[in-house]
């Protein structure tokens, strides 16, 4: 039996259990697709050729900063370039977009983490957004090493780290199987006395309590793919308005299908129709 869910698609959604299994539902207009019963089937996905703002809902040509329209892309606090640089946040200054999102969003807790992604990276996350940062980066193993103040700290608590590991991910590489394990702990021990000045220069311009490394467990997270691809191609939904095969897998926003893959976080404010085969 063939089912059609037509709406607006959001990034996906996702629940991490206590044994580190990840199960993930697509946000379809006011619906939420469980994906995880679907591998294995036919899955199709047709662009209606609409979009609508995620903030404001009208209508736009093209999707700004993944799902918004021009005119929010360019007053929102989410939207702006400290959001993917963090050590240029200015809300300090008082010239923040919405000075009141930021005090919710970027004033608050952060974690500096290590993650095994394509391989051995630095990130962060707000403190609300674990293990949900890790999950859409495809992390198959994340471990918390500093907690900050501040959004603007912890970009400078990754910067430091970013002069001797990668900052990115290689998202080729991450759809193409799991990466090799990593002694996080391990790297976490070797990693922190090379930006203990750093660290010091932060803490004398923020205070002692600035920042805090810890101690914590490695996180193990496994992702429903039941096939990984040898070649990656990427489907492109403004390109090729129809996008359908199996599913294989689902790993950080990628759907994985037996003949390519789609990031859906990309599409977000896309209105497209969902077909796929239900028992």
């Amino acid at each position: 039996m063939t089912k059609t869910e037509v709406g607006a698609i959001r990034k996906l959604t996702a629940q991490l259990d206590a044994d580190g299994n990840i199960d993930y539902q697509l946000p379809v207009g006011e619906l939420s697709l469980p994906l995880n019963p679907l591998i294995g089937r036919k899955i199709s996905l047709h662009f209606a050729n609409k979009i609508t703002c995620c903030h404001c809902g009208r209508n736009t040509k093209k999707s700004y900063s993944q799902g918004y329209c021009f005119p929010c892309m360019q007053k929102l606090a989410q939207c702006d370039m400290c959001i993917m640089k963090p050590e240029t946040c200015h809300h300090h200054l008082g010239t923040c977009r919405e000075p009141e999102w930021g005090e919710q969003h970027c004033m608050i807790p952060h974690y500096v983490y290590l993650a095994n992604t394509s391989g051995l990276k630095v990130g962060i996350t707000r403190q609300g957004q674990v293990p949900t940062r890790w999950i859409d980066q495809g992390a198959t193993q994340a471990l918390p090493i500093f907690k900050v103040n501040t959004r603007l700290q912890s970009g400078l608590v990754e910067i430091a780290l970013a002069e001797f590991i990668a900052d990115k991910t290689n998202w080729r590489a991450m759809l193409k199987g799991n990466a090799e394990p990593i002694d996080l702990a391990a790297k976490a021990k070797e990693l922190k006395p090379l930006i203990s000045d750093k660290l010091a220069d932060i803490r004398l311009n923020y205070g002692e309590d600035a920042v805090q490394s810890l101690d914590l467990p490695v996180v193990d997270l496994h992702f429903p793919v039941s096939e990984y691809l040898t070649k990656i191609t990427s489907f492109n939904l403004d390109k090729t308005p129809e996008v359908s095969g199996t599913l294989m897998g689902i790993k950080g926003q990628y759907l994985i299908f037996d003949n390519g893959v789609i990031n859906i976080r990309k599409y977000t404010s896309y209105h497209i129709h969902v077909e796929y085969e239900e028992e």
